[in-house]
């Protein structure tokens, strides 16, 4: 059975345009179309869609406010159309607070060309997002019990030997759809004395990642920046990879972050894999890497060369994630070492980084 596709946009063109690009996929069904948020909360209720796409500027009520909407009286995955710009990325912001599962650019040169690569783009995030699950957040609060792996051994004689822990170099971070409020439900359980530093991959366009890093800078205790090239690694600093670059970990100067173009051909600018696989070679054994809901299979390399140097890689757990991808694909590679919860991974960084 197709899935079902509501459009939602104030502009003409725009609606139509989606829906040739949706009804030329024999996947998809467009049930609807609405120019305003009211009209969308109404059709949601009455058309059941699996999926809206969604314009923030709107009249009568804006994108926001009709996912806020949407989310209380029927939960349905929502993508987010946002302009580029540093204000469209607040905006964006604000639209995945209020229970978008993601967005893509709108862009009215790329939608009105007739490009393969576009439709196909655009095709595969509705179905993506489609078989998201909303429930992502409700998560098991079950306090975390008292930890065991680090108690002294007793021997037979009485003596204390206190057991063996290797020191964490590095805390490093990636995922993508989804992990926007992912990260901010991580970053914020960490305090402001936090004794290792941090880095973060987030799949974002380039005109995204500082908004959110600012964002997280005010939430958290910890600091957080859009990283710079040649950025020191601090303790209880966390530098966000900027999009559209890559990210990669210098041990000179007692550690700092490159920030470099990239190879072009790589499907993700930042790519986990590259974050990860630098930490590898410059920390070996000293990373303490988790990989966070996203589609696609990004970290999974990265992962194993962690993992081959001796350092942990964490996941996050499939009930908890909005899209069970990246880390599906560490779990199948037998690369993970634990899968956690959501709200239980910021306390368990902690922990681990003591």
């Amino acid at each position: 059975m197709p899935v079902k596709v509501l459009v939602v946009d104030d502009s003409g063109f725009f609606r139509r345009r989606l829906v040739e690009i949706f009804e030329a996929d024999p996947r998809l069904s467009v049930v609807g179309t609405a120019n305003n948020g009211k009209e969308a909360i109404d059709k949601v209720q009455s058309l059941s869609p699996d999926v809206v796409t969604m314009d923030y500027e709107m009249p009568v009520m804006d994108g926001i406010a009709a996912v806020s909407n949407i989310m209380d009286i029927k939960p349905t995955p929502v993508l987010m159309f946002s302009s580029l710009t540093h204000e469209g990325a607040k905006v964006t912001l604000d639209a995945l607070e209020a229970g978008a599962v993601d967005f893509m650019p709108k862009n009215f040169e790329d939608i009105s060309r007739d490009s393969a690569v576009v439709k196909k783009a655009l095709v595969d995030r509705v179905l993506a997002v489609a078989r998201t699950r909303l429930s992502g957040a409700a998560v098991n609060l079950e306090p975390l019990a008292p930890r065991q792996d680090h108690k002294p051994i007793v021997t037979e004689r009485g003596v204390i030997i206190p057991r063996a822990r290797k020191r964490v170099s590095l805390v490093a971070i990636g995922t993508s759809t989804g992990g926007p409020m992912a990260l901010q439900a991580v970053l914020s359980k960490i305090p402001a004395d936090f004794s290792a530093p941090l880095v973060l991959v987030q799949h974002m366009p380039a005109a995204f990642t500082g908004a959110f890093a600012e964002r997280l800078n005010n939430i958290c205790q910890i600091k957080v920046k859009e990283a710079q090239d040649g950025d020191r690694l601090e303790p209880g600093l966390a530098l966000l990879a900027p999009g559209g670059k890559q990210m990669m970990i210098d041990p000179r100067n007692g550690g700092c972050v490159r920030i470099l173009d990239g190879d072009e051909r790589l499907n993700y600018k930042p790519s986990v894999d590259v974050t990860f696989g630098s930490a590898s070679k410059c920390y070996p054994g000293k990373v303490l890497s988790v990989v966070m809901t996203g589609m696609g299979v990004d970290g999974r390399e990265g992962a194993r060369m962690l993992k081959s140097s001796g350092s942990k890689v964490w996941i996050q757990s499939e009930d908890t994630c909005v899209i069970y991808g990246m880390p599906m694909a560490v779990e199948k590679a037998n690369l993970a070492d634990e899968t956690i919860d959501l709200n239980h991974i910021g306390e368990r960084i902690v922990r681990e980084v003591g």
